[in-house]
């Protein structure tokens, strides 16, 4: 089977031996209501409660939306207005630790015995993706349209995260038993769990752990970028291809990232709701790069003195990787259910944009087979029907047309403001 366009980057997983660290018990915490796609929570504590490990702090009466849970013991300091790297704005909650780390009643494992009784759990984990994406996960599990396929994520396709390698080599138990929780309980067949080739361990290990196990087939990836991105995922493990306007139920397939399937497990096993998340931090301005499971609502700034961070050197920092992720503006923004890595960048190469010299290797490398170029052309006269016919709306943003471009147009930010001319239904 032919393997979509891509590119082949320098993945500098410089962390990829560098086992899990715990980051110390922050002094405070800020917690958004808003952590995922969909409609922000609002808090249900209020100034001057107490709050305990893995209680709930804020909930919506919205089905498109998750729980939030306090990862830390303490009280209600304040509740304030957020405003996220993408410029939403959300209530907050503050809560001033108490250095006891209490649990909560309420963390208890959850009675699972069919389908319904396990998609209420995942929705009380408040589990979103844990790629990056934020859906979340009782959601992605309760599709209107039969699936025999489940795909486990595992590329980890952008340059310099080992978030979740780390997670299949330090928690493989995990995520197999994590496999076999969704399998089971939401009837799929079979299981294909997707590693990109630059991760021989892993492939070793879970190809010895599943020999036995038929419904579960470990499948090795070219390592080449976008790899991870769903629609490509979807293609170069099963052939099938999500039409423009579909999910990827539509094609009988279920896509979930490996660290988002692990936590379910342990949830389940557990009743810890998702109160933590294990990050890397790297980039130049970093001394000791790690990867580190930090409390949700800890402060990046904090984050990065932690891994010895040259703070006054940073020019930019990236939460994500550097070809998807997100600048931060504020470097006391908090950690988030999403955040999988921060990249703190205090030299980098920032090149002049010049015209568009025709040479087509945006389109060349599109793994959907998209011409940005022309899509950029029809954007600038504000041409939609162009747009729509030039299929905007397919773009992943995944940023390889901006990567390979000689005359260094962001063509990929252009297609995200294209999309945002065209009417939704």
């Amino acid at each position: 089977m032919k393997k979509l366009n891509g590119i082949r980057l320098d993945h500098r997983k410089n962390t990829e031996n560098s086992a899990t660290v715990d980051f110390p018990l922050p002094a405070k915490v800020r917690i958004p209501m808003s952590m995922h796609m969909g409609a922000p929570c609002q808090p249900i504590v209020k100034v001057g409660d107490e709050v305990k490990v893995g209680q709930k702090i804020g909930d919506s009466d919205a089905a498109f939306s998750a729980p939030v849970h306090s990862g830390v013991s303490g009280k209600v300091t304040a509740i304030t207005d957020y405003r996220s790297a993408m410029g939403a704005v959300c209530k907050a909650v503050e809560i001033e630790t108490d250095g006891f780390q209490t649990v909560s009643e309420e963390v208890v494992p959850p009675v699972v015995t069919d389908k319904e009784s396990f998609l209420k759990a995942v929705r009380e984990s408040g589990a979103c993706g844990l790629g990056g994406a934020g859906f979340p996960t009782h959601i992605k599990l309760n599709p209107k349209t039969p699936i025999d396929t489940l795909i486990v994520n595992a590329a980890e396709c952008e340059p310099y995260i080992t978030a979740d390698y780390r997670e299949m080599i330090e928690c493989p138990d995990d995520i197999i038993g994590g496999i076999n929780l969704v399998k089971n309980m939401l009837g799929i067949k079979n299981c294909k769990l997707a590693i990109e080739a630059n991760k021989p361990e892993a492939i070793k290990n879970f190809t010895e752990m599943a020999a036995n196990d038929d419904t579960i087939d470990i499948l090795t990836l070219p390592s080449k970028y976008p790899q991870g991105a769903e629609k490509v995922i979807i293609y170069n493990s099963t052939g099938r291809i999500v039409k423009e306007g579909e999910l990827p139920s539509d094609e009988g397939v279920i896509v979930i990232n490996v660290s988002t399937v692990a936590f379910l497990y342990r949830y389940v096993q557990t009743g810890m709701p998702l109160v933590t998340r294990r990050l890397t931090v790297d980039g130049n301005a970093v001394a000791e790069p790690k990867n580190v499971r930090v409390i949700i609502g800890t402060s990046f700034r904090e984050l990065l003195e932690f891994c010895k961070t040259d703070i006054d050197a940073i020019r930019k920092l990236i939460g994500g990787g550097p070809m998807m992720g997100m600048s931060i503006p504020d470097i006391d923004m908090p950690i988030v259910k999403t955040s999988n890595a921060v990249l703190a960048v205090k030299k980098y190469d920032q090149r002049k944009t010049s015209s568009c010299i025709r040479c087509g290797r945006c389109v060349r490398v599109c793994p959907l087979g998209l011409m940005p170029a022309d899509i950029d052309r029809a954007y600038r006269i504000k041409d939609i029907e162009e747009l729509k016919k030039l299929k905007v709306m397919l773009c992943m943003n995944c940023g390889s047309c901006t990567y390979v471009c000689p005359a260094n147009r962001k063509l990929a930010e252009t297609n995200q403001l294209a999309k945002a001319l065209i009417p939704r239904k």
